[in-house]
């Protein structure tokens, strides 16, 4: 930092972070569950793809968040899709793959993919 220029970016760029961090309650919420064990299991290719394939489908209004582990590590990579006026759905076993097909078939048309839902969640 050489100015007061310099420091007037950085901060609107934390600023910029800050506004994303705002949670609207109306709003499709993907949360990625980063825990130790999900990180062992491939949560971080998992929320890479998220993250890909959200801009390519041009759905900038999904807000993507992480969280520790919930307790279910058999069932990680784990992923929350919260859709407003719905029950939240945990998927488990969520790869690359997966977590793009969960993307077209739920969060954009909206269907539950039955079968790759947690048990018990």
């Amino acid at each position: 930092m050489k100015s007061l220029d310099d420091l007037a970016k950085i901060r609107e760029k934390a600023q910029q972070k800050m506004r994303l961090l705002d949670v609207d309650e109306s709003s499709t919420r993907i949360v990625v569950c980063m825990g130790t064990c999900g990180l062992a299991a491939g949560a971080r290719e998992t929320l890479q793809a998220i993250m890909e394939e959200l801009p390519r489908r041009n759905r900038e209004d999904v807000i993507v968040t992480q969280t520790a582990c919930v307790g279910k590590c058999a069932y990680e990579p784990i992923i929350d899709v919260i859709v407003s006026g719905q029950a939240p759905v945990r998927y488990g076993h969520v790869n690359p793959e997966r977590a793009r097909q969960i993307i077209d078939r739920h969060v954009i048309n909206g269907h539950v993919i039955a079968e790759w839902v947690v048990p018990g969640s």
